[in-house]
């Protein structure tokens, strides 16, 4: 399994609200081409994401399936990948004073990812999953500062 925390300096529902548009996937999601289909109900339990996902030429489709979806706390899916098998991520949001502590978690279930899972394979994962982390900062603080910056110009003074 490979584990990344990231302190993000917006609070847990405006982070949620990135979470919860599966159309915005491709913007912080490492290795994401572009996102393909999103159902209408993201991100409720069921609701799948297509993302074409890849490095250099190789590309591959791959659906995400909502498994636990607990608004503004918590979202795991199972991102299925043929014929890589499928993994378990799972994303948990604690507020943190005025921010979000973000934890993901990424496990293989099912597939040959199941029997090279170990250090070489999770030193990879956490690499990636700390870059993505990186980006979904970036986008939720940038967010978060551009929503205060529009507040605090429309308050009289």
């Amino acid at each position: 399994m490979a584990r990344n925390r990231r302190l993000i300096l917006s609070p847990p529902s405006e982070v949620w609200d990135l979470l919860s548009d599966g159309r915005r996937y491709g913007e912080w999601v490492t290795g994401t081409r572009h996102v393909l289909a999103a159902d209408a109900h993201w991100p409720q339990v069921g609701a799948r994401l297509r993302v074409r996902v890849g490095v250099g030429p190789l590309t591959l489709d791959d659906t995400c399936v909502v498994r636990i979806c607990e608004p503004g706390r918590r979202l795991e899916l199972e991102a299925r990948a043929h014929p890589f098998g499928a993994a378990r991520i799972a994303m948990n949001l604690i507020p943190w004073g005025d921010s979000t502590l973000f934890i993901l978690d990424w496990h293989p279930l099912r597939g040959p990812g199941t029997r090279m899972h170990g250090l070489p394979v999770d030193y990879v994962v956490a690499v990636r999953n700390g870059m993505m982390l990186t980006k979904l900062s970036r986008i939720a603080v940038r967010e978060h500062d551009e929503a205060a910056a529009r507040a605090a110009q429309d308050v009289p003074g």
